[in-house]
């Protein structure tokens, strides 16, 4: 029976794209000099921000030797944008409290999975308080030595959760990097496609299920739950 539902956190609890679209370009724009396309911007979401700049700078430096220095800069830029712009960018989803809501009153556990550093949740929380109270535990950037597409941070999540068994849970998220973090930690994916990432790179990533919100996540996640209670593990 499927016992846990555990979520990603930007572009699939919360609206943040645009934020992080935001921060990136000014801090690509200040340090470098250069308008990457949006695309390019958003590759790497999902990853950890430091993360995030080195690709990004093995990406857009073409071969400078000095990229260990732009990647910190960066992130010292970025980091400082996005905090002067967040309450301003980031947005509540639809629909997003209340679905966790119904997981939760079916007795399911529920976790948010996240490459996002604790202080950056935590802020996000201060925004948008609503979605502290549908949640059990958050795992974030500090939680795991390894991060998304690695298994770790979702088999954290399932430990803290009282140790749930991979094959009794699903991940939600909106990346190619969440869809590989699920499969390898041998866990049912579900991406969803109102985050960064269009759907046809979130089909090429194979989740077992793509829709368009979260939602409609939550009726797949109910009816695996009662087809597995059903003892025929499938759905209509």
């Amino acid at each position: 029976m499927i016992e846990a539902a555990l979520f990603d956190f930007d572009g699939t609890l919360v609206d943040t794209t645009e934020l992080i679209y935001h921060s990136m370009r000014h801090a690509v724009r200040e340090v470098m000099g250069l308008e990457p396309p949006r695309e390019v911007l958003l590759a790497n979401v999902g990853q950890p921000l430091p993360r995030q700049m080195e690709l990004l700078v093995e990406t857009v430096a073409d071969g400078r030797p000095d990229r260990e220095r732009l990647a910190d800069r960066l992130l010292e830029v970025y980091v400082r944008d996005n905090t002067a712009n967040h309450d301003a960018l980031i947005r509540e989803f639809p629909g997003v409290v209340g679905a966790l809501s119904r997981l939760q009153d079916a007795g399911m556990k529920v976790a948010v999975v996240t490459s996002k550093s604790r202080a950056s949740v935590e802020m996000a929380l201060r925004a948008i308080p609503s979605l502290g109270g549908v949640t059990d535990v958050f795992v974030t950037m500090e939680d795991t030595a390894e991060h998304k597409p690695h298994p770790a941070p979702l088999l954290k999540g399932l430990e803290l959760l009282g140790g749930v068994p991979p094959e009794r849970a699903v991940y939600v998220g909106d990346s190619p990097h969440d869809v590989a973090a699920a499969h390898a930690a041998r866990m049912r994916c579900i991406a969803v496609s109102w985050g960064a990432f269009s759907e046809d790179v979130l089909k090429e990533a194979g989740p077992e299920y793509l829709v368009p919100d979260v939602g409609s996540a939550a009726e797949v996640i109910l009816k695996l739950r009662e087809a597995r209670q059903a003892g025929t593990g499938r759905i209509a």
